[in-house]
């Protein structure tokens, strides 16, 4: 029990050739070390557990080594190799800067640099996490890393590069560390479980690669972690039960139900997973991942990038064909969805749930795919025969006009039946026109009304004929959007200014100066739902008055979001603000800067 090492450290790399996943690295510092060519100060940069340490460690035993080996590596047999491999080497010193990052510890350091080596060529200096070197110290460290002795060479290993002084980075020479595939760890945990006799198989030693998420020492940690709680035997169904891991069963099985559009089989089977202690989230992020990996399965250049075995892949290739790429790029833009808004949501799991849904209806043949991008209209709509039938019988209620209407004493002809079925598909709001005409009268007479689908009535003078009438600029009519959304999607003030703008640019050319204004004006949001715009006077608010609701109906469309309320105020006169004028600008920054007064009187400069 004594004598147990993990197997982190137990199969660390004591030579270049074992290191894993980093071979152009280590090919340039053996190539270095042959040829002579030593930098004073190296940084070794990357993730957590890919190697950085250890490649230092085997850097600083090479370079001291009397004997070299032709293939570049340490004998492991001479003086120096014998001290290293021991722990009692004085010619490699370690520092922990996440412990000692003050100035007086980088002095002991410099201190300790001066002194020259007693066996071998060189001292060399590692210091680990050096991002946790104060400022002060950085700079006390700066003159010697830039000229140290000939006996002397810095290696500083990090994970996190930005937080280093670019002067500091400007030093050294730096080599940048990979994840760790995997391909790779799986290779490699294959050798340590053939090492001590353990047996795994394939689909758990790559559970847990993708699990230690790049880095080796991690993937090693919890190897250990499932040898003990196998005794020995590692499978698939106890690393994901050891691990907490949601099996990929679930994942095939739900789209299977989502590609049937089996919305009851896939709500059970999310209560099945939740029942297991799984959370919502983390299901919802295992389905995008999941979604992602049958569309990269679906073609034969892409399929590198599933790392998964290969009965497992086989499995996603069968699946992936069953999916057509525009389902899956729609349903990945809604899990990716669901994954952003999950932390906001107060009723989690009828998020999830509702994702669902959206995705099962994809399948559908009336649904309305846009291929990845965010469909307009996912959830199929209630009550569409009831809409339908309305809409037919208002059309029936329409009537047709049989001849042209005398207005006033003399007749004009209304444009022919052609225009007016034309006329009649574009606006059907005008059916109320009888309701508001029917009792204006004029000279004790009543004013005949005219009932067509979109015949405006107009009261013109005798002498106005039909070309004239033709000649005027055709009105269009203001944008309608219909409230449809039921959703409560969160927003911020650029979204809402975004979509502010945009409809200021959607109004008609008649309405420019209403758009002009709207763009001038910031739309100010006040809480979750509520936004504010302040205008200059109360003719100007009550023009945007009367807009109110059609602006209203449009960001809730737009955003998503049902609850959204516009709210008018007219500034106060400390508010107004009115846009500087070139002059006043140029007095304003002569304020600021008078030698730009004498730079006009030296060249007689003008304002353009």
């Amino acid at each position: 029990m004594k004598d147990y090492i993990v197997s982190a450290r137990k199969y660390r790399p004591a030579t270049f050739d074992s290191v894993v996943g980093q071979r152009a690295l280590t090919v340039t510092l053996k190539n270095a070390i042959a040829t002579g060519k030593l930098a004073h100060a190296y940084l070794f940069c990357g993730p957590r557990g890919v190697g950085k340490t250890t490649c230092a460690r085997i850097f600083a035993k090479t370079i001291n080594c009397l004997n070299l080996s032709p293939q570049g590596e340490a004998c492991n047999e001479c003086e120096s190799c014998k001290a290293f491999n021991e722990q009692r080497s004085y010619n490699i010193h370690e520092l922990d800067a996440a412990s000692n990052n003050s100035v007086e510890d980088i002095r002991s350091l410099i201190d300790q640099v001066r002194i020259p080596p007693q066996v071998g060529q060189y001292k060399v200096f590692i210091i680990d996490e050096v991002h946790m070197l104060s400022t002060a110290a950085f700079n006390a460290f700066l003159k010697t890393l830039e000229e140290p002795p000939h006996h002397a060479i810095f290696i500083l290993a990090t994970t996190e590069k930005h937080k280093i002084l670019p002067t500091i980075l400007s030093r050294c020479q730096i080599y940048d560390f990979n994840r760790m595939t995997v391909n790779d760890t799986v290779e490699h945990l294959r050798h340590v479980a053939e090492q001590e006799g353990i047996t795994a198989e394939v689909e758990a030693l790559n559970v847990i690669a993708q699990k230690a998420d790049g880095g080796m020492r991690d993937a090693l940690s919890i190897f250990d972690q499932v040898v003990s709680f196998s005794n020995g035997e590692v499978t698939y169904r106890r690393v994901i039960e050891n691990l907490n891991v949601l099996d990929y069963e679930y994942y095939f099985r739900m789209t299977d139900y989502l590609l049937g559009n089996k919305v009851a089989d896939a709500m059970l089977l999310l209560n099945e997973i939740l029942n297991k202690g799984f959370d919502g989230h983390h299901f919802i992020t295992g389905l995008a991942s999941h979604l992602r990996d049958l569309l990269v399965s679906r073609d034969a250049v892409t399929l590198p990038l599933l790392e998964v075995s290969d009965s497992v892949k086989q499995r996603y290739s069968e699946q992936a064909q069953k999916c057509p790429p525009h389902i899956l790029y729609a349903a990945i833009k809604l899990c990716n969805d669901c994954d952003l808004n999950y932390r906001v949501s107060k009723n989690k799991r009828l998020l999830v749930e509702i994702t669902l849904i959206q995705v099962a209806q994809l399948s559908s043949e009336e649904a309305d795919v846009s291929g990845g991008r965010s469909p307009r209209k996912i959830l199929k709509p209630l009550f569409k025969q009831q809409a339908v039938g309305q809409s037919v019988a208002a059309k029936e209620q329409v009537p047709q006009a049989k001849a042209p209407v005398a207005v006033g004493n003399g007749a004009s002809s209304l444009p022919n039946q052609s225009s007016l079925s034309q006329d009649q598909s574009s606006n059907a709001s005008s059916s109320t026109v009888s309701s508001l005409f029917s009792n204006l009268k004029m000279g004790g007479r009543k004013i005949p009304v005219v009932k067509q689908g979109d015949l405006s009535v107009s009261i013109r003078p005798q002498k106005q004929t039909v070309t004239e009438e033709q000649k005027q600029p055709e009105q269009k009519p203001r944008p309608n959007y219909p409230l449809s959304v039921q959703e409560e999607m969160k927003f911020n003030e650029d979204d809402l200014r975004l979509n502010w703008l945009n409809f200021a640019n959607r109004l008609p050319v008649e309405e420019s100066a209403i758009a002009g204004r709207m763009k001038g004006m910031r739309p100010k949001l006040l809480n979750d739902t509520t936004f504010e715009i302040v205008v200059n006077n109360e003719l100007v608010e009550k023009s945007m008055q009367q807009m109110l609701p059609q602006i209203q109906d449009y960001m809730r469309v737009q955003l998503r979001n049902r609850k959204i309320t516009m709210q008018l105020r007219v500034s106060q006169v400390n508010e107004q603000r009115r846009a500087y004028t070139r002059v006043e600008q140029y007095k304003l920054m002569a304020t600021k800067n008078p030698s730009l007064l004498k730079l006009r009187d030296a060249f007689d400069l003008e304002l353009a």
